[in-house]
């Protein structure tokens, strides 16, 4: 078990550059499945989550290999095991495999994902995509258990857009049968960033982007090399950071248009940003104003952004009431900022956060990634230290978090 210990109350000051996009490079990984042989995926983050794909894939047969940032992927060698529940469990990713599983060996066999601290993500929405396309779906001791002779195109209308659910709709429809469309889809840029990648493997996916996806199915996709783009959550991460802790800081090797409705809260609580094409640069308040949020999907404002704007206004100059309409029970990040003294009652899945004067810096746990980093950034405004102890789920999304936090000048240490 490590931990992060934060001497919180110093400006953040320079310049840090973003990763590639957590949630486009695990979809993007259980993509190759679809076409046997090497793939390789440049901008690969280092994260914990990464990792876990990676050996799950290695359990179907994958030989993969890391240089750098870059990943290889040999998917010839695949045969069909079990997604095991030891691994499912851990990361919900992992049923991204589903769909590729299907597409290419017509079955497939893997464990219900577990629980989440974030509140219910039940998997009904991937099972009812992937029934349309005529795959059939048994229960079997924790398992979904899968088959399909042949998958035909079909019309598939969510009643709530889910970013999963469409990425697991996509992967399986590219080696369908006819044409597929995906009606209420998911509008996220991960999913622009998956369709871009099976285009390149020779699939034919026209409207990503919006709610409105067509996949005309193909016979055969061909392995291919991507880049996958920045990441919007840690680019938006060290804003909110400077934000909080009144500093100066320019993130770059970003996408802005991916975090306009950040960038517009972030001004709205008294933080100058200058933006320009692959860089934002933001001067924190000397104190944030208040500032109500809503998270929705795409393009909202991010719930994995939620629990960091709270942390926030936890130090803001009045009231703030926050929302989330994607999670409405994503408030397991509140008891943690409670700790250090901040003002939040959570009345009818609305926190209401009363800004005080400083936060105190305290022992905490890092519920889950984003509940994790949301202490992170009350860490880094905090007076005196703050202890995060269950680092490992921030290093699930964040790589090296410590270091980068170090080249801004913050004075924090991780130790066993």
């Amino acid at each position: 078990m490590e931990r992060l210990i934060i001497k919180g109350g110093r400006p953040l000051s320079g310049t840090v550059r973003v990763g590639g996009m957590k949630n486009a490079a695990l979809p993007m990984m259980a993509a190759t499945i679809l076409a046997p042989g090497v793939h390789i995926l440049n901008n690969i983050p280092d994260l914990r989550d990464i990792t876990t794909m990676s050996h799950l894939l290695r359990i179907f047969g994958a030989k993969i290999y890391r240089h750098g940032h870059a990943l290889t992927l040999d998917t010839s060698t695949c045969d069909f095991p079990e997604a095991p529940y030891e691994l499912v469990s851990t990361m919900r990713a992992s049923f991204f495999v589903l769909g590729p599983l299907l597409a290419r060996f017509g079955r497939a066999k893997v464990a219900l994902p577990g629980g989440c601290a974030i509140g219910p993500r039940p998997v009904d929405l991937h099972l009812k995509g992937l029934r349309a396309l005529g795959a059939e779906m048994d229960m079997e001791g924790g398992y979904v258990v899968a088959e399909a002779r042949k998958l035909r195109g079909a019309s598939v209308n969510f009643e709530v857009p889910s970013v999963g659910a469409t990425e697991n709709v996509l992967m399986a429809a590219v080696l369908a049968e006819g044409t597929t469309v995906v009606e209420n889809a998911a509008k996220e840029p991960e999913i622009s960033a998956l369709a871009e990648f099976l285009r390149s493997m020779g699939a034919k996916i026209s409207g990503d982007g919006t709610d409105r996806i067509e996949v005309e199915g193909v016979t055969s996709l061909s392995p291919a090399e991507v880049e996958v783009p920045p990441d919007r959550i840690e680019t938006a991460t060290f804003l909110i950071a400077a934000a909080a802790t009144g500093g100066e800081v320019t993130v770059e090797g970003c996408l802005p248009e991916h975090i306009t409705s950040v960038i517009g809260k972030l001004r709205e609580a008294g933080a100058e940003l200058q933006v320009r094409d692959g860089t934002i640069r933001v001067q924190g308040p000397p104190r944030p104003g208040p500032t109500d949020v809503v998270a929705t999907p795409y393009p909202g404002y991010p719930t994995d952004l939620q629990p960091l704007h709270t942390a926030l206004m936890t130090i803001a100059e009045g009231t703030s009431l926050i929302s989330d309409r994607v999670f409405p029970e994503r408030f397991t990040h509140v008891p943690e900022l409670r700790r250090m003294g901040a003002d939040i009652s959570v009345e009818d899945r609305v926190a209401v956060v009363r800004g005080v004067r400083a936060l105190d810096g305290a022992p905490v746990m890092a519920p889950d990634i984003r509940a994790g980093a949301a202490l992170v950034v009350a860490g880094l405004a905090a007076k005196g230290e703050t202890v995060i102890s269950r680092v490992y789920h921030i290093d699930r999304g964040y790589e090296r978090i410590e270091e980068k936090l170090r080249s801004l000048g913050a004075e924090v240490r991780r130790e066993s």
